[in-house]
């Protein structure tokens, strides 16, 4: 079976996943059009065609509309196909998945998981590299002493802030990060 893909629309903007028989390859956040989205997840996955989702990959995307919209999902039981994908990334990532909605983890926190406390800078990269954002929640990984760190998605930390933004809310009804933006840093949904 080829591999699939497909767009579909989330709160943050269209999205992209794509599939095997195995379980979800990859998963694209927004670019600026939707048009750019689907080049983007095609060429992380050149080989996948797109097409109708089977069910297992429609309850994912069902799952993840709903963490998006403010409603977290379970997204844990997600199955993944990581053959890609190098044996240290698989270990950040399973770490990366326990980490709760709402919470967060620093870079070094996730090496002393994995018993090798010097390796903050290479969990960063294995991170930067995650082709499964949102399921594998690398925007729930932060920097030493309070820092967001990076985040390789369109928007950059700008997104990742948004994302911890959904999942937690600010907190004694403080305005949240993007209420404090000017109008035009705020981000946008992109179709």
């Amino acid at each position: 079976m080829s591999p699939g893909f497909a767009l579909f629309d989330t709160a943050i903007g269209r999205c992209g996943i794509a599939w095997s028989e195995f379980g979800i390859i990859a998963v694209q956040l927004p670019e600026a059009t939707a048009a750019k989205t689907r080049a983007r997840l095609q060429k992380r996955v050149p080989d996948a065609l797109e097409g109708v989702a089977p069910a297992a990959v429609r309850l994912a995307i069902e799952r993840i509309v709903a963490h998006l919209r403010g409603q977290p999902s379970d997204l844990s039981e997600i199955a993944l196909d990581m053959d890609a994908v190098g044996q240290f990334e698989r270990r950040v990532y399973a770490v990366a998945r326990t980490v709760p909605p709402g919470s967060s983890i620093t870079y070094g926190e996730v090496a002393a998981r994995l018993g090798e406390p010097g390796a903050a800078r290479a969990v960063g990269q294995a991170l930067a590299h995650n082709p499964l954002p949102i399921v594998v929640p690398c925007h729930r990984v932060l920097g030493a002493h309070g820092k967001t760190g990076g985040f390789s998605a369109n928007g950059g930390v700008t997104t990742k802030m948004r994302l911890l933004t959904i999942e937690g809310g600010p907190q004694s009804g403080e305005p949240s990060l993007f209420d404090r933006l000017p109008a035009m840093a705020r981000p946008r949904a992109r179709a």
